[in-house]
């Protein structure tokens, strides 16, 4: 019989990604003004991009903007996904 692997133990969270963060009255618009982890403010914007159909279809990195999207990203009507997250944090409290 082959043995069973062993089972590793459950890969605990990073605590900064999981500490609240407060978005600005620009970030609140997208993804609501509750505190939240970074992990959920992230998957509340990719919610938001995916909905509205931001991601570029030919370049999957980049993200186009919409007029609550460009206050977040400084006025740019395009920005790669990870530049994205560096303009995110600018918008937290």
């Amino acid at each position: 019989m082959a043995k069973k692997a062993a089972k590793k133990p459950a890969r605990k969270p990073n605590a900064a990604f999981m500490k609240p963060v407060t978005p600005n009255d620009k970030l609140a618009a997208v993804v609501g003004a509750a505190p939240l982890p970074r992990t959920e403010l992230t998957k509340k914007l990719w919610a938001y991009i995916k909905k509205k159909g931001l991601q570029d279809k030919k370049v999957k990195t980049q993200i186009n903007a919409d007029d609550a999207l460009k206050a977040i990203f400084g006025g740019k009507a395009s920005v790669s996904m990870f530049e994205m997250t560096k303009l995110v944090s600018k918008n937290l409290k």
